[in-house]
């Protein structure tokens, strides 16, 4: 009988390896959102070749987006083990952020380099380590593989994943299967396992706020009348209450959490000033995963190299609003519009425009596969396991829970508060990310009901 403490040798045995494949690549700079989308093309080669080598049949496939676009390529792999198998689908994505600020890093962003237990480089965590997971897991394995495999590693999630529903419309049959892991979500932190049982849904709305037909002497007509940008900032000024909670009604929300952040540990997680106070009520953990949330993410307005003693006729700014767990995009997004024609300030013409919507996702409150991840990830850290929310979105997930609605989704993931992703100096806990190769190895185990001593 195969035993624990023998796939985490095994686990062992193969991760210098892995950690050489994680770094190469890091080393292919695949940003879905750049002009040259080469470097995407050239990832999702490497990672069909990583699969090969595996015993995994592999292919490179594409869809359109709503535009008729073509979509970016994703790596489909199937490893058949037996008719009376279960099939589980392990899904990551190859491509990456932009670097940001070159400035900002302390090492090269498509080098990877290894600073004590962490390895730093775009990637290297979202969504490098949710490949090397499944990799991982696969070389443990061998030919102890109990399950059925398809692998999905698509190549445009960083940009919203736009041809994802006609992905599945158009390759489902090649994706059926009885549970679906999505490797790309968080851990609680460092050491402590988790499993993401809900996620923010997503709106991103353009507002204009206009006030003159053109531009105005702001000597000669100030005082009377306001000019846009500053109207628009009284009118942003209403989203949230005195006490920072979001003012917009009916968009829904829970003051309660299963886990308790200490007001310490977001402060040093998040680098926040000091002296500056934490917004809103209710549990920290609710406020990031089961409350709205609405920031100003982008503003066109006159900047300082062309100022001006002008009045600003009209501005535009856009807005994220991270949708509560079991609330639609849709109503969310009617609401916020709905507020912001409402509390127009001095009559100003507001108009709002979405840009994106984006569903939130609420596990079931209990599912043998949920249970059984729980088990493999306390089986492989040693500790116990949480379940945890999640502020940002992955709207990709009710696809798939629309699409395959018999299939059981378990939503996990290597990140922790110091991973940076998106930012400058992306990292991955090494430590975390070994334990969860192993955890991923004893899921599929459990999940074709192998006793393991």
């Amino acid at each position: 009988m195969t035993t624990i403490e023998q796939l985490r040798t095994e686990t062992q045995r193969h991760f210098d390896e892995l950690e050489k494949v994680l770094m190469e690549l890091v080393a292919i700079p695949s940003v879905s959102s750049a002009i040259d989308t080469t470097p995407v093309h050239d990832s999702a080669e490497y990672v069909s070749s990583l699969l090969r080598d595996l015993g995994v049949e592999t292919e490179i496939l594409t869809a359109p987006t709503d535009d008729g676009t073509q979509g970016m390529p994703a790596v489909v792999g199937r490893k058949h083990v037996s008719d009376d198998a279960p099939t589980v689908l392990l899904y990551a994505h190859h491509d990456v952020q932009p670097a940001g600020s070159l400035e900002a890093w302390k090492s090269e962003p498509f080098t990877a380099v290894r600073k004590g237990e962490r390895l730093y480089g775009r990637g290297t965590s979202d969504d490098g380590a949710g490949i090397i997971v499944h990799l991982g897991a696969l070389r443990v394995l061998g030919d102890m593989l109990p399950c059925n495999i398809v692998v999905f590693i698509e190549g445009e999630e960083e940009i919203g994943s736009p041809s994802f529903k006609n992905f599945l419309k158009k390759y489902r049959d090649k994706l059926i299967a009885d549970r679906i892991v999505v490797a790309d979500a968080d851990n609680w932190k460092v050491g402590q396992p988790s499993v993401t049982t809900s996620l923010r849904g997503v709106v991103t709305m353009d507002v204009s706020v206009s006030v003159l037909k053109q531009s105005l002497h702001s000597g000669m007509y100030g005082g009377p009348i306001i000019d846009a940008v500053t109207l628009a900032s009284r009118l942003i000024a209403t989203l949230h209450d005195d006490a920072g909670d979001v003012a917009v009604e009916g968009l829904g929300g829970s003051n309660s959490a299963d886990v308790d952040y200490p007001e310490a540990d977001l402060r040093a997680d998040t680098g926040l000033l000091e002296g500056v106070k934490l917004t809103g009520t209710g549990d920290i953990a609710a406020r990031l995963w089961t409350k709205p949330s609405i920031s100003v993410i982008g503003w066109d307005q006159r900047d300082l190299t062309t100022a001006s003693n002008t009045l600003t006729p009209t501005t535009t700014f856009r807005l994220s609003l991270r949708v509560v767990p079991g609330v639609s995009p849709e109503q969310s997004a009617q609401a916020l519009a709905k507020h912001l024609v409402d509390h127009a300030p001095f009559g100003a013409k507001v108009e709002t425009t979405v840009r994106e919507m984006g569903p939130s996702y609420q596990a079931k409150e209990r599912s043998r596969a949920t249970d059984d991840e729980m088990w493999a990830l306390e089986a492989a850290w040693s500790v116990p396991a949480t379940h945890i929310g999640c502020g940002g979105s992955i709207p990709f997930i009710s696809d798939f829970a629309e699409f395959f609605p018999e299939a059981e989704v378990v939503v996990t993931g290597v990140e922790d508060p110091a991973t940076n992703a998106h930012s400058e100096n992306e990292s991955q806990h090494m430590g975390d990310l070994k334990n969860a190769i192993l955890a991923e190895a004893l899921f599929l185990m459990k999940t074709a009901g192998v006793s393991l001593a």
